[in-house]
């Protein structure tokens, strides 16, 4: 029997206003509910690494251990070794992998990591539970997603509205799930983890730096990513409504009372060491 392979696509991409996010991910703003459960030998898989941002973090919070780094794009791998070998890490690896069918032997990690991932998979708890398959008893698999109808903001510049909800229609044309950090733990329960913490973080931009970051690489992702190619390509959005979107962002960007909080959902779950 073959083996099950993801069905979504991926909304984002990489483009560089993907990337402009990605590479800004880090475990402390990214993980920070799964560093007090690292020890120095632990072995951790990253799933999605992107970039590596966060995956060179966890190697270096783990010095005597080893971090391995998959994602399903081969093109982004180079950044991520890029990105390790630029820090002198010599305990990390990477690899071209699929979350619905990952290429490991089973209870091989004590850690099994995800950031952002869950929400843009076909089948969240079939990933789950192949994570779950390659952690070893009593190891630790770690999942953080954003949830996007929790998103808040103000003011309420018009045209944001608009782009919430035409994010949402791509993201589940695409196969994926955008209001996924309300479901992790449903998820985890229904792949039959147990033993499961769940908590939440914020990402808040507000400061001016902040507002020129963040609304500048939504403008930008919305006219030049995957994410434009398929709003437009799948009937979503005409270019001039892309058009009034992006420039709905820049101008919440400007705003010196500008505020916007991301909600994330996470879950810290232990599996049950065999009888």
């Amino acid at each position: 029997m073959p083996k099950p392979r993801e069905t979504a696509v991926y909304t984002h991409g990489h483009h560089e206003s993907v990337l402009r996010s990605h590479t800004w991910r880090t475990a402390a703003n990214s993980a920070a509910y799964l560093l007090g459960s690292l020890k120095p030998h632990m072995n951790v898989l990253d799933i999605g690494c992107g970039p590596g941002t966060i995956t060179a973090d966890l190697a270096a919070l783990v010095p005597d251990g080893r971090v391995t780094g998959v994602d399903r794009a081969p093109g982004i791998l180079e950044q991520a070794r890029a990105t390790a070998a630029e820090r002198g890490l010599t305990n990390t690896e990477f690899a071209v992998g699929d979350v619905h069918a990952l290429d490991f032997p089973d209870d091989t990690f004590c850690v099994v990591h995800a950031h952002q991932v869950l929400q843009h998979v076909g089948d969240p708890v079939r990933a789950l539970r192949e994570m779950v398959r390659v952690t070893r008893p009593g190891g630790i698999v770690a999942v953080r997603d954003a949830d996007y109808a929790a998103m808040t903001w103000y003011p309420a510049v018009d045209g944001l509205d608009d782009w919430l909800d035409l994010y949402e229609r791509v993201a589940r044309a695409n196969g994926g799930e955008p209001d996924a950090g309300r479901r992790l733990k449903s998820w985890a329960l229904a792949a039959g983890l147990r033993d499961i913490t769940a908590t939440s973080g914020t990402w808040t931009f507000a400061t001016a730096e902040e507002r020129a970051w963040w609304s500048g690489l939504w403008a930008d992702r919305t006219l030049a990513s995957a994410y434009a190619d398929r709003a437009v390509g799948g009937g979503h959005a005409s270019a001039e409504e892309l058009r009034a979107v992006s420039r709905a962002w820049r101008e919440w960007g400007r705003r010196e009372d500008g505020w916007f909080a991301v909600l994330h959902g996470e879950i810290l779950c232990r599996k049950e060491p065999r009888d």
